[in-house]
């Protein structure tokens, strides 16, 4: 088994600490393992053997790593359909729908994003985040909708994974909330860390945690007799912290449709339309969908852009929403 993994820091950018750089790239480990493999001398930058985390790597250094064998659960290759929208010789984009989670974890490694990959592509994916990742560079949560991009080599991951850490990636979410959100149009900007109760969920914090930065508008607020106020937003992220959107639309008072870990939870309505009510019912899991992202092509260089459709249960209920309030 070859498990020898090769990148480069991009041009441009800025030096730092070889453990850092590595544990950046790969988040399947800890910074720990990583400094262990490298006093073991399995780390080479310009092909010269380093040993030291502190080593300082800059601007075109190609790094090789030889990974220590680690104790991974085996992927599983799995004949799940993927919406794929655009494919080259470097990248994916994929369409994710409700209910897939990206890759495996507690519960579920069978039934993944990762593993339909893993059935289609078997190994012509980059490695940079070890085996339960391959060619993952970001995640949407499970019942979040939208596009993912997915690397098919080493190369092209370090180059996104850099544009992501720097948030120069463009990406735009829709998402229906209860209610409206004041000001209609605004920009949230808060540290975003662990609850304390309860470590699957994420919470606003004012004294520790990742910024986070979402910038949102209202495209259109529903008004209508017998149906619960509701707004249609458009969040465009510079950061892209767990849950964000979701964290950041409750520390604003307002929740998505459909979100029971962060919203509202068994909503009962005295009298309500129903037909509205029909599809809120269908509705599983929070009406936010990834619409649209756009980045600088690894190899081509160039600005490269992607918009996807709306889900079935989502547009169902924005159409209704749109019919009787015309």
């Amino acid at each position: 088994m070859n498990n020898t993994i090769k990148f480069f820091i991009a041009e441009g950018n800025i030096a730092e600490r070889l453990d850092l750089s590595l544990s950046r790239k790969m988040k399947d480990y800890t910074r720990s393992f990583i400094k262990k493999i490298i006093k073991e001398k399995q780390v080479k930058v310009n092909g010269n053997i380093i040993d030291s985390p502190a080593f300082k790597v800059k601007s075109n250094d190609v790094i090789e790593l030889n990974k220590s064998k680690k104790n991974e659960i085996k992927l599983i290759p799995k004949n799940i359909v993927l919406n794929i929208m655009y494919e080259d010789d470097d990248l994916l984009i994929i369409n994710k729908p409700k209910g897939l989670v990206v890759h495996p974890g507690a519960g579920n490694y069978e039934n993944t994003l990762a593993n339909g990959l893993a059935f289609k592509f078997k190994n012509n994916l980059s490695n940079i985040n070890g085996n339960l990742r391959p060619g993952i560079v970001h995640r949407l949560d499970k019942e979040t909708s939208g596009l993912l991009v997915i690397a098919k080599n080493n190369i092209a991951h370090s180059k996104l994974s850099i544009q992501f850490n720097n948030h120069s990636v463009k990406r735009k979410y829709e998402c229906l909330i209860w209610g409206t959100i004041r000001p209609l149009n605004g920009r949230i900007e808060t540290l975003i860390t662990r609850n304390k109760k309860n470590r699957q969920l994420m919470m606003v914090s004012e004294i520790k945690g990742k910024r986070a930065v979402t910038n949102y508008k209202t495209i259109k607020v529903f008004n209508i007799k017998d149906i619960p106020k509701i707004s249609l937003i458009e969040c465009e992220l510079e950061t892209g912290r767990t849950h964000q959107i979701r964290v950041h639309f409750k520390y604003k008072g307002a929740s998505l449709i459909g979100d029971n870990q962060y919203g509202k939870k068994n909503t009962k309505f005295k009298k309500v339309n129903k037909d509205f009510l029909k599809i809120l019912n269908r509705i599983k899991g929070q009406a936010l969908h990834a619409k649209s992202l756009g980045f600088i092509h690894p190899t081509k260089k160039k600005l490269v852009s992607f918009d996807s459709n709306l889900p079935e249960d989502f547009k169902k209920m924005l159409d209704l929403l749109n019919n009787l309030s015309s």
